[in-house]
């Protein structure tokens, strides 16, 4: 039974996938499939999470090969958590697309390729294996790109030609650290490697590979000074292609981030964990500033995932149990409290038909119901108490005031001022303003409970994490606890 629900959530994702190819000419059965796949890989998700916070990790040798000679799967709460995201993320965005994909994109294979994503996605998040991390990486590339690209619009393919190029030097520099580490440990199973490179007669042999993993990852991860590619490409698909790219994409490589350097390598060795804290400072303060300086809905929101992926790293330069639970919190909360304000984003092209501020105005007039769905995500991305990035953004402070780094907190504070000043910005010149002359007042009959279902459904999510957030927390400490002390990750792996 535990080997069956490690394995759902790639069997489900991959089959929907297939299933969907072969239907391909017929978009309502299109339709109907991938949203019965994007609720199963939640339902799967959500019964190993209950599995293993009651059993302990997981792992599964596919093919009956012993590790570390097989392929290994393995999930421990981290993994867990991340496959749940997965899934709520990915159901919202399929419902969303229920409402505004166009035929054209349908036809060329859109929800298929949504469903090859979230099997990339979740692979990467249950691999145990770090060769095979870089095959799921490259899944997620391969479907992400030409996500981006359908459509063929200029704008379009000239985000993903950047988004590619930079995504394809960050694969290079993975691959040629595994060949690195091959080198050095004659192993690619994450377990044996944490063995082996902890009781290597060189550690420092491990270093190189170590810089290259962090470049790779930080590439993927969208830090300063490697997320040029991000702004430049995430504005240009369609809105929920944008969602779904904002909510996981960045999060695969912060989540590789933080089990390589937990599992693998010391971060406190050779000044890594302090490498980390900068780079989680200047990522903060160049994303924020980017956002300040923007006038377009979706440029804004795609600086702020930058500026928020410093908060998640942060936990990880710390280094502290208390540290690494902030940085779990904070990535469930900014996984759905991101998607959410990109998808309100599109209700506002609908309503208004641009995403510039300038032709924005009188939303919250005409639509209360929308501007109070625009606020909670906001105002808990800023950090507002008592909504979910305020929790979020308390545990790392609160973590950084523990081990005396003082610089850091500051930085994180004065940047939550300035996500609140962005997200004021779009409030005030969206919502607030009065109307421009001619817009659009009302969402399409048809498409209105697809397009609003799964903002309401996010909303309510953050306000139910905002109210409880010891829930979260309590599950967020005990994944901070296998990562900090991964000797039954090992073992369970291993079979030792």
């Amino acid at each position: 039974m535990r080997s069956l629900l490690l394995v759902l959530p790639l069997l489900i994702p991959l089959s929907t996938a297939v299933l969907g190819l072969l239907i391909r000419r017929k978009p309502h059965l299109q339709r109907v499939l991938a949203t019965a796949g994007a609720g199963l890989l939640l339902t799967s998700g959500l019964g190993l999470l209950v599995s293993v916070q009651q059993g302990g990790i997981h792992t599964v040798q596919i093919g009956a090969w012993p590790a570390p000679f097989g392929i290994t799967l393995a999930a421990d709460l981290f993994s867990a958590i991340m496959v749940v995201l997965t899934g709520l993320i990915g159901l919202a965005v399929v419902l969303y697309s229920l409402g505004s994909i166009d035929p054209q994109r349908e036809r060329f294979g859109y929800y298929p390729l949504v469903h090859i994503l979230l099997l990339g996605v979740c692979g990467a998040f249950l691999t145990g294996d770090i060769f095979n991390l870089y095959v799921w990486f490259e899944v997620m590339l391969i479907s992400s790109f030409v996500l981006m690209a359908l459509g063929g619009e200029r704008a379009q393919l000239e985000g993903a030609i950047k988004y590619v190029t930079l995504n394809l030097m960050s694969s290079a520099l993975f691959l040629v650290a595994v060949g690195v580490l091959y080198g050095i440990a004659g192993t690619l199973n994450m377990a044996d490697l944490s063995k082996t490179l902890r009781s290597t007669p060189h550690p420092d042999l491990a270093m190189a590979p170590a810089m290259l993993l962090l470049i790779a990852f930080g590439i993927k991860a969208a830090i300063f000074p490697l997320f040029f590619w991000l702004p430049a490409s995430y504005h240009t698909p369609p809105v929920a292609v944008s969602a779904l790219f904002a909510g996981l994409l960045t999060k695969v490589g912060v989540y590789a981030m933080i089990r390589v350097f937990t599992l693998l390598f010391n971060p406190q060795a050779h000044g890594i964990d302090l490498i980390i804290l900068v780079a989680s400072g200047l990522t903060m303060i160049t994303g924020v500033l980017g956002a300040v300086a923007q006038n377009e809905f979706r440029r804004i929101l795609s600086f702020h995932i930058i500026s928020q992926i410093g908060y998640m790293i942060m936990g990880l330069g710390l280094f502290t149990p208390i540290s690494l639970a902030g940085s779990i919190f904070y990535i469930a909360h900014h996984i759905i409290v991101k998607t959410n304000l990109f998808l309100i984003s599109g209700l506002v092209f609908r309503l208004q038909g641009s995403y510039h501020l300038k032709d924005l105005g009188g939303l919250y007039r005409k639509h209360p119901g929308l501007a109070a769905l625009f606020l909670t995500p906001a105002l808990s991305l800023a950090g507002i108490p008592p909504l979910s990035g305020f929790w979020a953004k308390l545990i790392l402070v609160k973590a950084g005031l523990e081990v005396q780094q003082y610089l850091i907190v500051a930085v994180s504070l004065i940047v939550s001022f300035l996500t609140l000043f962005s997200m004021l910005k779009i409030w005030n010149e969206a919502f607030w303003k009065s109307a421009p002359e001619e817009h659009l007042t009302s969402l399409p009959q048809g498409n209105r409970l697809a397009l609003l279902l799964p903002v309401l459904g996010l909303a309510t999510i953050t306000v139910w994490i905002s109210l409880v957030p010891e829930t979260l927390f309590s599950l967020s400490e005990q994944a901070a606890q296998q990562l900090v002390d991964p000797t039954e990750y090992i073992r369970r792996t291993l079979g030792d």
